[in-house]
């Protein structure tokens, strides 16, 4: 039930390419969270994944040579509570207000969605990391094809999404 290496190594990949491409759209943009650290979100929390998978499996393995008749559990909500927790901290860090405007919450959103991103690769669940990567792409270039600039919020939005 073991994962191979090879397998691994695939999941960190996609995470890492996925990741490139949400990142090269802010590196585009000249935003300073860009192309490294997509990539860097997205592999780290396909690597947090992965391990918690491999801690489950661990855990299976000991049981099963112990003579414990189980059920392999893959609870990964931990691990991907701790990404999403760690990763909001991290995103919060990203947003700055100054002067009644708010600067870096797309930059925020870039990186929570970089980590979901790499959750997903490292599941397994390729076809919707890869859904999610386009459409946080689409999401982020909408806003260009729209024209508009800036709504009035308070929230700085032709500088931020530019």
């Amino acid at each position: 039930m073991e994962m191979s290496f090879w397998n691994m190594v695939l999941r960190l990949l996609l995470a890492l390419v996925l990741g490139a491409v949400i990142g090269w759209e802010r590196r585009s943009k000249g935003k300073v969270a860009g192309l490294r650290t997509m990539m860097l979100v997205s592999l780290g929390s396909a690597a947090f994944t992965l391990t918690g998978i491999g801690a489950m499996e661990s855990i299976y393995a000991a049981e099963q040579t112990h003579g414990i008749q189980s059920t392999l559990r893959l609870d990964t909500s931990r691990v991907i509570a701790g990404i999403v927790g760690g990763i909001g901290f991290i995103g919060a860090g990203t947003i700055i207000q100054a002067r009644g405007q708010v600067h870096g919450v797309t930059t925020a959103s870039c990186i929570w969605v970089a980590a979901s991103v790499g959750v997903a690769c490292g599941l397994g669940l390729y076809e919707l990391a890869l859904v999610v990567c386009i459409f946080a792409v689409i999401a982020l270039e909408i806003y260009r094809w729209s024209g508009q600039h800036g709504s009035g919020s308070g929230v700085n939005e032709e500088h931020e999404e530019s």
